[in-house]
């Protein structure tokens, strides 16, 4: 299937240009249903092209059984990809709070090493984005890079705005990824095409937004339109956190699609390379709205 995140548009586990996975087709004698077509099924010649797993089509987006074969992406793959990600981002994230001082004294130094990070990881996320296939090297020196932001950004937020803000995000972040993982394994979100639409519409818009909040705030000064501060920046932060947890449901259905679907191993990366950019997202703007909360006390 074809998945995205709140900052940047990715590939997914499909190689079509629609979302895989809500497609209709007429059925004969019938209306059209939703159909899923396996993406990764072999050629014909493959010992494997006879699977009647990799072949057929399933009703009602319902994902077909993975063929058993070696090379194959698991859960296990996503999981350990996934947490060696996010261990590189958060060693990094960890030294540059211990090594980047925010002080009176060095708050400017440090904070402009943290926007230089965050910049050279938004390239390399976007270049990766664009690759045709996941690069774990790229995955992980991008890791690093939005690490040491992430440190400076926190220490800051931390140290001169809110005591143990950093902490608050963390703990926010992650009852955020298991509300959402027990919402969509108990069947309780369902990732359909009107799911992806309303979701894809939503984040564009909010990212259209801050876009322009930026742009008045640059060239205006202030916090431009104050999208980012007072009770709007409230708003938008709890829209920010939501957008997130709607992500979060679509890199699940992601990873549950590209594995019943038989995907190469390789592409558990691409499912950490998600995961971590949702999860920063998330975490962002937990923090981002307690920073709010406590320079409005």
């Amino acid at each position: 299937m074809r998945s995205s995140n709140p900052v940047f548009s990715r590939r997914g586990f499909g190689r079509d240009n629609g979302y895989a996975g809500f497609n209709t087709a007429p059925q004969a004698g019938g209306p059209a249903v939703a159909t899923q077509a396996n993406p990764y099924a072999q050629p014909t010649g493959n010992p494997y092209a006879q699977n009647p797993y990799a072949q057929a089509d399933l009703q009602y987006g319902a994902p077909p059984q993975a063929p058993a074969t070696t090379g194959r992406m698991t859960i296990d793959d996503v999981v350990m990809r996934t947490g060696t990600t996010l261990g590189v981002l958060i060693v990094t994230a960890a030294l540059s709070w211990a090594l980047l001082p925010v002080d009176d004294a060095n708050i400017s130094r440090s904070y402009g090493i943290g926007i230089g990070a965050a910049l050279i990881g938004m390239v390399l996320a976007l270049v990766q984005s664009f690759k045709r296939k996941p690069t774990p090297a790229l995955i992980l020196t991008y890791a690093a890079f939005e690490g040491v932001f992430l440190g400076v950004i926190s220490n800051i937020v931390d140290n001169r705005i809110a005591d143990g803000a950093a902490m608050q995000a963390v703990i926010g972040t992650m009852a955020v990824f298991a509300g959402v993982l027990v919402a969509y394994k108990a069947g309780w979100i369902r990732v359909n095409r009107r799911f992806y639409g309303f979701v894809m519409a939503a984040a564009l818009g909010f990212i259209l937004l801050m876009a322009v909040n930026l742009l008045f705030a640059v060239f205006g000064g202030g916090d431009g339109l104050g999208f980012r501060s007072g009770p709007l920046g409230i708003i938008f932060g709890v829209v920010g956190i939501i957008l997130g947890a709607c992500f979060l449901a679509l890199d699940f259905k992601q990873v549950e699609d590209g594995i019943a679907y038989g995907a190469p191993r390789e592409e558990a990366w691409l499912a950490a390379f998600g995961l971590t950019l949702t999860l920063v997202w998330i975490y962002m703007e937990f923090l981002r709205l307690i920073a709010i909360f406590n320079s409005s006390d």
